[in-house]
């Protein structure tokens, strides 16, 4: 199968195409598979819908389905998320035009996020934006408040907003911890199938598709904006999304998360004292089961090491610390660390 027929393939599939879906499975560079793509489109074999970062492909013969695009400005004080979202639902008939699972999944994402900038932004008023097109739901919540990392930032006296987006992506960070438990952002970024956070000069993206984050430095940006994505011919369930993190062998509670060591100390590859991993590690012993996920990391250092898997370890017996994604120089360092010469559980690569 050569690479147009491929494209053409994976067009027509259950997810919209794009180009970084090619790139592993071809062994192409972007710029060649750009080049073919855009060679079905001048054909009339493929179309291109989206814009910028948001470009995707479908066939041309790919049968269009009714869209939504609908924009509203709400007063913050007052304001009841479950009430906006069931009005939309009605009014759009969005039980109509998502499957059940996708529906279950956007309620939660959109409720969730929503309550946030009710209850924490300090805005006067929140901006909502609902997109459903043939292929995407999509939402958007915007707000002039103080900005989310900005109130991480003064609710637990950090040093700037960086360290105030670190812990945000641990897990159970909340700036009302008699209202909330912290979980909305860590479980609705699983939810989507990608979701962007911009906030003064940061912009978080999750992109699930690639299971990958990505942090960027952007143009101020006042309060809050967080855009929510998902396929709607996704075929993942609200559940499992839950089970993943907080399942049974967890009695339900929120008891594993997931941290990506790149994103601590912005585009460091080589982490090595004891300091870092001290701040990694802050807040973690929140929960039982801590996967740390080295993608992209090309060393650590004896001293940051240790600190994780022998002094932390030590401290906590009870918590499993499983590392994945490590390379040969780092899964070294960390058998060096648990016990020198022996083999640490399980190092996924």
């Amino acid at each position: 199968m050569n690479i147009k027929e491929l494209v053409l393939k994976r067009a027509a599939g259950r997810t919209p195409l794009r180009i970084h879906d090619l790139i592993g499975d071809t062994k192409v560079s972007r710029q060649a598979i750009h080049k073919h793509i855009k060679e079905l489109v001048r054909q009339g074999k493929l179309r291109k819908l989206g814009e910028t970062r948001g470009v995707f492909y479908v066939r041309a013969d790919t049968p269009p389905a009714p869209a939504v695009t609908v924009s509203k400005t709400y007063l913050r004080k007052g304001l009841a998320e479950d009430e906006v979202f069931d009005r939309m639902r009605r009014i759009h008939r969005l039980k109509e035009l998502l499957p059940l699972n996708v529906l279950d999944l956007f309620r939660y994402a959109f409720t969730e996020i929503l309550n946030n900038a009710i209850e924490h932004s300090r805005s006067t008023r929140v901006r909502v934006l609902l997109h459903i097109d043939p292929y995407l739901a999509r939402f958007v919540v915007e707000d002039a408040g103080t900005g989310i990392f900005a109130t991480i930032r003064n609710k637990f006296h950090l040093p700037d907003e960086y360290t105030a987006l670190q812990e945000l992506l641990k897990g159970k960070t909340t700036t009302a911890a008699r209202g909330h438990t912290g979980e909305g952002i860590f479980f609705t970024s699983r939810a989507a199938d990608s979701m962007e956070i911009m906030s003064h000069q940061i912009g978080l993206t999750y992109d699930n598709r690639i299971d990958d984050v990505f942090v960027r430095e952007i143009r101020q940006k006042r309060g809050t904006r967080v855009a929510f994505e998902i396929s709607r011919r996704s075929r993942k369930k609200l559940e499992t999304v839950f089970e993943a993190f907080a399942g049974r062998q967890f009695d339900y509670q929120f008891a594993r998360t997931s941290v990506r060591v790149k994103l601590f100390k912005g585009t460091a590859d080589f982490y090595v004292s004891r300091s870092e991993a001290r701040r990694l590690l802050h807040g973690l012993d929140r929960f039982k089961h801590i996967v740390l996920d080295f993608k992209g990391i090309r060393g650590i250092g004896q001293g940051f090491a240790d600190e994780l898997f022998r002094v932390f370890a030590a401290r906590h017996p009870r918590i499993a610390l499983e590392p994945v994604h490590a390379n040969a120089a780092v899964a070294a360092m960390i058998r060096h660390a648990m016990n020198p010469g022996a083999v640490p559980g399980r190092i996924r690569r």
